[in-house]
């Protein structure tokens, strides 16, 4: 089952000086699979995240999630359309700090008015597969970065979204927190056939998708799969990288 469709992607910021940040991109993701888009900056990666994520509408071309068109929604249904089908992990983990860890992972719960008692399970069956049970009653300000990830992660997760979308997941974090955020968006893929697109500058986090999609300029510039060799994948994004002009920042 496809889960992302986008079919001739453009964006035109329109000023004085118009500029197309997009240019007939096209792209499809099937249920279970782990997508990564890598890119120089200024390539658009950003800009597409947003269209897919809904934050922003496109000029033209259409995106559709799960079979749906979410530009066709009128905008109530289009806030319980992302709420409800979409997951969000960030650079900056965007957690509440007035909240505890357990109170930001059963958030979209709350928002869906689960039973709290359901909700209180789910908290703690996914902080359970995300290793984190010890810390659900701190706040974030007590925590390190990488466990405020891992608490992003599970607010993502929580309430089973069709599609899950990272934007620099590891930018902040050292390099093991960064793997082992890595490690464990890829065992939720493998486990539970979560579908995942992830936006990063870091060929190390991309070696843990299936096939990496490159953009350059606004347009789709290659496509790479992983393969039986995660470290030949890692080679391979670095050679596309250099191609690109782009030095690797980890």
């Amino acid at each position: 089952m496809e889960i992302l469709t986008v079919r001739n992607l453009g964006k035109i910021y329109k000023g004085a000086l118009a500029y197309e940040a997009l240019s007939d991109i096209n792209l499809k993701i099937q249920e279970g699979e782990f997508v990564g888009i890598m890119g120089p900056s200024g390539s658009g990666k950003t800009t597409f995240l947003n269209m897919v994520s809904t934050i922003d509408r496109p000029t033209s071309g259409e995106v559709r999630i799960g079979g749906a068109d979410p530009y066709g929604m009128p905008q109530d249904l289009l806030a319980v359309f992302r709420r409800r089908e979409l997951g969000f992990i960030f650079q900056s983990y965007n957690l509440l700090h007035t909240l505890t860890v357990k109170e930001n992972i059963m958030l979209p719960l709350v928002l869906e008015g689960i039973d709290p008692a359901v909700m209180n399970r789910l908290a703690q069956e996914m902080s359970d597969k995300l290793g984190i049970s010890s810390i659900l009653g701190k706040r974030t300000y007590e925590i390190s970065g990488g466990q405020a990830q891992k608490t992003a992660i599970a607010r993502a997760l929580i309430h089973k979204p069709k599609l899950v979308l990272a934007d620099e997941p590891t930018g902040n974090l050292d390099s093991k927190a960064a793997r082992d955020v890595m490690e464990m968006l890829e065992s939720r893929n493998r486990e539970e056939q979560v579908t995942m697109l992830l936006v990063t500058h870091d060929p190390i986090a991309a070696s843990y998708c299936h096939r990496v999609v490159f953009m350059n300029d606004g347009r789709l510039f290659n496509e790479i799969y992983c393969g039986d060799s995660r470290n030949a994948f890692y080679q391979k994004i670095l050679n596309t990288l250099s191609v690109l002009g782009v030095n690797n920042e980890r």
